[in-house]
């Protein structure tokens, strides 16, 4: 099996660009390095960096179709080390005064969960284990048979 090095990019489809571009700069500290114009140069999609992505890129592309359909889905689970760094996002969310859950005891780790300005929803996720057996418990993963 060839190797794949990591995450090139995260790409969001988006019903406002400049709402939502906004709205990642504020949250991430998103800076644009690319924009993508159609075919009568309006500018339809940025890409660029965001603070903790390393080399990968994150991406915004209007598409209030597939935004629409993104409603409520999380494609991504951005990474944070534990259960802190959970809690650290959930203080950084409260200053910006956007809503979020608590953070939650999850399948094996913390993850703590909002939603962008298309209801995209966003999930941190620990690499931390909490070490919580949530074998039964409804809605949790489980190990997979093999």
């Amino acid at each position: 099996m060839p190797r794949l090095r990591g995450i090139h990019h995260v790409k969001f489809p988006v019903s406002d660009l400049a709402v939502s571009r906004a709205w990642y700069e504020k949250v991430f500290g998103f800076e644009a390095t690319l924009e993508f114009p159609d075919e009568d140069g309006v500018v339809r999609g940025v890409a660029g960096t965001a603070k903790g992505l390393g080399e990968s890129f994150l991406g915004l592309r209007e598409n209030p179709d597939a935004a629409a359909g993104f409603r409520g889905f999380d494609p991504v689970g951005f990474g944070v080390e534990d259960r802190a760094a959970a809690e650290e996002w959930a203080s950084h969310l409260d200053r910006l005064g956007i809503e979020h859950s608590p953070v939650i005891d999850a399948t094996i780790g913390w993850i703590l969960v909002f939603h962008d300005p298309d209801g995209t929803q966003i999930r941190l996720c620990s690499f931390a284990e909490h070490g919580i057996d949530q074998t039964g418990r409804k809605g949790y993963g489980r190990t997979a048979d093999a």
